[in-house]
């Protein structure tokens, strides 16, 4: 049966009936861009996903990352899709012209998230952080460095994380203990651990750079005194070259129910001298950065638990059409015809609750996108502070509401395929793994 994960006349219908993504193509950011421009990056999109994405999304699951004492090793197949991404420009969708981007609205990047998560989240984990971070960047970074760490990031030569929780803390930031001591030469120490971070060690890039939430010695007590540093895996020399090693190393693999294809891991910082970090922003200022990285997080979540439940309703869908068993209620003949299972009033039920919650879902989330198009680029200064609060009033259930209900819709799946749907020869069962990770 063909692996169907997300409809693409589905998507368009969203940006250009419900949202009229064209009328962001007279304001001057996007100008340069027509409706067949976001046709053509969404078709690109579906082609590399479908390619190169889709087919080894189970192989990924079944063969989860190792750590041989040295070096993570991941199935080849990654590095392959993730070059075809970075090839066709998606790690700069939303950037500046002048460093490499595309510069696409948002809701035009979330709409390729969506179809690339659909097809393989462990996978798209890796630009997911990547683009994250780079963001972070180029909101709050140094010109220095954006040149250093954000547009090699663009480029594709380093991948990013972000580096929240501690063993001992867990999302209690308040709590974490992981220390940044400045030094003569305006950089700072970094010694500590961070737990849970997903794409922290791998090959797939030329180095990593990891935002840390630290504090400073002397600093306020709780999240008040956290503060945000750039740590790359290998430091950076002044003309772009990898440097030296950081003191950043991998303690070991965390081994999660679903997104096995993405890396997790336990880091320590600063077993020797200390990793070198540098301050984004301000001193104590860390988290409120680092709310702009967890915020647009949010909305990913939102929309990767929607991609998910979505490929699990097509699934679903199609064998639901083609898989012949049982009878009408009232029909006691058993050498007549078999039903297709969709003719069953409780497999309609549980269909129909799979689209309400997966279509409801995707409107949401693009929705949430476009607001976020209207916050940055509105010409109007009323359109965006009112664009701003709605969004901060939305993010919360954007990421709640899929996170819950499209889980359901991978449930229902499972139910639709019975037995079957609980066997790994068939994709639904990931997909319900893989979501479980976005319901928290």
């Amino acid at each position: 049966m063909p692996l169907e994960t997300i409809s693409l006349e589905d998507i368009s219908f969203h940006l250009t009936e419900m949202l009229d993504v064209k009328r962001l193509c007279s304001r001057d950011r996007f100008s340069e861009h027509d409706e067949a421009v976001f046709d053509a990056v969404l078709k690109t999109a579906e082609q590399i996903a479908g390619d190169l994405f889709a087919p080894h999304n189970q192989k990924a699951d079944q063969n989860e990352p190792t750590f041989d004492g040295e070096k993570v090793h991941i199935i080849p197949e990654v590095k392959d899709a993730l070059a075809a991404y970075i090839d066709a420009g998606f790690m700069g969708i939303q950037h500046d012209y002048d460093v490499g981007g595309m510069q696409l609205p948002a809701s035009v990047a979330m709409s390729c998230s969506a179809i690339f998560n659909s097809a393989n989240v462990g996978t798209a984990g890796y630009p997911f952080l990547t683009i994250g971070a780079s963001n972070v960047l180029r909101t709050y970074g140094s010109d220095e460095q954006k040149h250093r760490f954000m547009e090699p990031m663009i480029e594709g030569r380093f991948f990013g994380t972000m580096c929240l929780s501690e063993p001992q803390a867990g999302s209690s930031l308040s709590d974490i203990k992981t220390q940044a001591v400045p030094q003569d030469d305006g950089t700072y120490r970094i010694t500590g651990n961070k737990m849970w971070i997903s794409a922290g060690e791998h090959e797939l890039s030329e180095n990593i750079i990891h935002l840390v939430l630290a504090k400073v010695p002397g600093g306020p007590a709780g999240v008040k005194g956290i503060s945000l540093f750039i740590v790359p895996k290998f430091l950076v020399n002044d003309d772009g070259s990898i440097g030296e090693r950081n003191d950043v190393s991998l303690a070991g693999l965390n081994h999660k129910m679903g997104y096995r294809g993405t890396t997790n891991t336990l880091l320590n910082f600063g077993e020797n001298e200390g990793a070198v970090g540098y301050l984004i922003g301000e001193e104590h200022k860390g988290l409120f950065y680092m709310f702009h990285m967890m915020n647009e997080a949010r909305i990913g979540v939102g929309l990767g638990a929607v991609s998910l439940g979505y490929a699990g309703y097509l699934y679903s869908l199609e064998y639901a059409k083609n898989r012949p068993q049982g009878r009408h209620p009232d029909g006691k003949d058993p050498t007549s015809d078999q039903l297709m299972l969709i003719e069953h009033a409780d497999i309609k039920r549980l269909l129909l609750a799979q689209k309400a919650a997966v279509e409801g879902g995707l409107a949401l989330c693009l929705y949430a996108a476009d607001l976020v198009d209207d916050e940055n680029t509105s010409p109007n200064e009323k359109d965006r502070a009112e664009a701003s609060l709605l969004l901060d009033t939305l993010t919360p259930v954007v990421k709640s509401w899929p996170s819950e209900f499209c889980l359901e819709a991978n449930k229902h799946a499972i139910q639709i395929l019975g037995g079957y749907g609980y066997t790994r020869d068939y994709p639904v069962e990931q997909y319900y793994r893989d979501n479980r990770l976005n319901y928290s």
